[in-house]
């Protein structure tokens, strides 16, 4: 089995506000995943980091995880977000403010991996959704 680490995860670590033993503890012996998206977001934060030491920490960091597999976004993954986006427009949860955890949440549903995060309630309302908190 396979779990996918959420941005979140990866920026605490980053930061130093959670251990990796904590996110080993969690994920146990699961094969770790990123996602295309994911990775946008760590580059966002490279690309807008507020001095060169900050953006050097985050560019270094950034390539380390670029070592984890990367699942792909394709025809399967577009058809799996388009359900989850209406499904939770339909529900009068609007999707638009959080496109990135859906195409996350989408890759996730694809490949059949829970989402490890911090941000639970960010994915709480996705149907078919496996998350795990910590």
């Amino acid at each position: 089995m396979g779990v996918i680490i959420d941005t979140c995860v990866w920026v605490d670590i980053e930061r130093g506000r959670l251990r990796p033993v904590e996110v080993a503890d969690r994920i146990q012996n699961d094969a770790v995943f990123l996602t295309p998206t994911i990775l946008a977001e760590l580059q966002y934060g490279v690309e807008r980091a507020s001095n060169a030491t900050h953006r050097h920490l985050r560019f270094s960091a950034m390539e380390r995880l670029r070592r984890k597999p990367c699942l792909i976004i394709d025809s399967g993954t577009g058809l799996v977000f388009g359900r989850i986006a209406a499904t939770l427009d339909n529900q009068g949860k609007p999707s638009t403010h959080r496109l990135h955890d859906l195409w996350i949440a989408a890759v996730a549903i694809q490949h059949g991996h829970p989402v490890l995060t911090r941000n639970a309630t960010d994915f709480a309302d996705i149907p078919g959704l496996r998350v795990v908190a910590i």
